[in-house]
């Protein structure tokens, strides 16, 4: 290693794994956290709130934009959860739709808001257009589900006991409704058991904020009065979420609730879905990263988890620095790498232990590879995902056994 070419390996092996490091980190953090019990019992479910506490009315916010085929089984899903003591009331954001989302939105029993502004389309826009209305009304929470989603029954009990409790924001476990249709759709489970069960209950064992999903999540009135919801990007959960960390805010895990939402199985419709989550992805990195360690820099401690969750990239490309870091000849880069692969393939086996999976699902992770050469293909997408004049694009819906 002491002449030129030597140090040159020892350079490059060692710039390739430092681009990994920071999303390595990260991952170690999670997995270890989500895998051991939680530090702090809950204390059982029950339909009565606290003594002394007067029962939440809590306002359940669906954005919908030509969601005529599917809205009707999303509120009766919700018509049909356990109220408790509370009371909730379902609320469509008819956003800019060109079909009859809202007369079945409302023949099916619930409230329904009409939105028209071509010019500024998306979900983070629908969002709080309704926000800005309901906070002018009694509710004492607000919780938001999409349009195409199935809900735990539970969902309403829960969150009442955890605002109850003090909370500024809730988030529950976020999976796919359809993981049968296809190798495609089960790999998607796998990855959001990974993303959306297995990360947050690690960020919760570590007192950190779980994130928002941008379904299945909550906020108080005295979180959405302080901070607005103005988040107008394609990935508008992500952006908001660092704002309510940078305010000191904390989102909590509802890890006995679950919420469902079918994928698309094929193979047009699941590019675009991608592109739009991470392009908008990168995007926010871009955006965000320098404001973060701004923030860092002047002691706000706090927003140091939210950019390591932005440096670990979708797990996909993660897989990809790492089997690069492997190339050059350099010992240190090549252990770095192999540990950081053998730790994803613990991230994926923890996410199916905690998801619940089996079988089907180790056997779908062994289609990762092909995957992955999937993901390579939509680079170009991804990039134009990631502009900041990006348009929200809806993706097309499947049918899912629940619709019918």
């Amino acid at each position: 290693m002491a002449d030129g070419g030597g140090w040159f390996w020892v350079l490059l092996g060692t710039l390739l794994a430092l681009l990994s490091t920071p999303g390595t980190f990260e991952l170690l953090l999670l997995t270890v956290g989500g895998i051991l019990p939680s530090r702090c019992p809950r204390s059982p479910l029950t339909s009565l709130p606290p003594a002394g506490q007067e029962s939440l009315r809590l306002a359940i916010v669906v954005p919908a934009h030509n969601e005529a085929e599917g809205i009707a089984a999303c509120i009766r899903s919700l018509h049909a959860g356990d109220a408790g003591a509370g009371r909730f009331t379902v609320v469509v954001v008819a956003d800019n739709c060109e079909d009859d989302t809202a007369a079945r939105a409302e023949a099916a029993g619930a409230r329904v808001l009409a939105r028209h502004d071509p010019d500024r389309r998306g979900k983070g826009y629908a969002l709080d257009f309704a926000f800005k209305q309901l906070l002018a009304e009694p509710f004492d929470a607000f919780m938001v589900v999409d349009a195409d989603t199935r809900v735990e029954p539970n969902l309403f009990v829960e969150a009442q006991r955890v605002f109850h409790a003090g909370a500024d924001a809730v988030q529950s476990r976020y999976c796919v409704d359809n993981p049968g249709d296809s190798m495609r759709t089960r790999l998607m489970n796998v990855a959001l058991w990974g993303f959306n069960v297995l990360r947050p209950r690690g960020r919760e064992f570590w007192g950190l904020s779980v994130g928002l999903f941008g379904n299945g999540f909550g906020l108080s009135r005295a979180t959405l009065e302080a901070v607005p919801y103005d988040a107008a990007s394609v990935a508008e959960d992500l952006e908001y979420h660092i704002r309510l960390v940078q305010s000191g805010r904390r989102v909590r895990f509802m890890d006995d609730v679950t919420v469902w939402s079918a994928m698309p199985s094929g193979e047009r419709a699941s590019r675009h879905q991608r592109a739009r989550w991470e392009g908008g992805r990168f995007r926010m990195i871009r955006e965000q990263t320098p404001i973060l360690l701004r923030g860092i820099l002047a002691g706000r401690w706090r927003e140091w988890e939210p950019l390591l969750e932005l440096w670990l990239l979708p797990l996909a490309f993660h897989v990809l620095l790492l089997i690069v870091a492997l190339l050059p000849p350099f010992a240190p880069s090549r252990v770095y790498a192999l540990c950081g692969l053998a730790l994803v393939g613990l991230h994926v086996l923890a996410a199916i232990r905690v998801g619940g999976g089996g079988w089907r699902d180790l056997q779908a992770v062994a289609a990762a590879p092909f995957y992955i050469l999937w993901k390579l293909t939509l680079f170009k997408a991804l990039l134009r995902g990631a502009r900041k004049d990006a348009a929200w694009v809806r993706t097309d819906r499947e049918s899912s056994p629940h619709d019918r």
